[in-house]
């Protein structure tokens, strides 16, 4: 299961390489035009799922999702998702990285991010310490990227930093980084990954 799924690419191609005989469930409260039909995906909220869902799953995933929970909300879907896990299943929660990061930023998003990235970084002790004998682990992806792809993520609003700002805003950000980046644009995008086993 996939918590915040969006399209649910990461799942979907997972159950494609893996051949897997049942659809991974992806859960977003947001709905989206080009879900991955490798999926089942439920456009619900996660705490209304869980009250009439009491399946358990080998796997429960939160990628760059948790952040949007307050600290209560945090404790409770993380206690949710340790009881529905099956035994030796794992639960994994993923977040950028928070020190050094790369991600090409314009002005007002870097400043937004910086701001986001101290806020998980408190989150994340926050969620090793409610989850014993966790292991945490570092993903580093290389990423190459056209200018001209990465400026139609920026009007997507592809990361939160984005969400709240202005489309004013978004298009002098998207004019910074035409004056700033080249055409192809190089860098590290680095997770942090939480994994606990039941």
């Amino acid at each position: 299961m996939d918590i915040g799924c969006g399209r649910g690419k990461i799942f979907g191609s997972l159950s494609r390489k893996l051949k897997l005989s049942n659809k991974p469930i992806g859960i977003d409260p947001v709905t989206h035009k080009d879900v991955d039909k490798s999926i089942e995906f439920i456009n619900e909220d996660i705490f209304e799922f869980f009250k009439s869902n009491h399946n358990k799953y080998d796997l429960i995933m939160i990628k760059q999702t948790l952040h949007f929970f307050n600290k209560i909300k945090r404790k409770k879907l993380i206690n949710i998702c340790k009881e529905h896990l099956k035994k030796n299943g794992v639960l994994l929660i993923f977040s950028l990285i928070t020190s050094n990061n790369e991600i090409p930023c314009f002005r007002i998003m870097k400043k937004k991010l910086k701001r986001g990235l101290k806020r998980d970084s408190i989150m994340i002790k926050d969620v090793s310490k409610m989850l014993k004998n966790n292991q945490i682990d570092e993903f580093k992806f290389k990423v190459s990227i056209t200018k001209k792809r990465y400026i139609q993520m920026l009007k997507g609003r592809y990361i939160s930093c984005l969400l709240n700002l202005s489309k004013i805003e978004i298009i002098k950000g998207i004019k910074e980084i035409n004056e700033t980046y080249p055409n192809n644009i190089l860098f590290d995008d680095v997770l942090i990954c939480i994994k606990f086993k039941n």
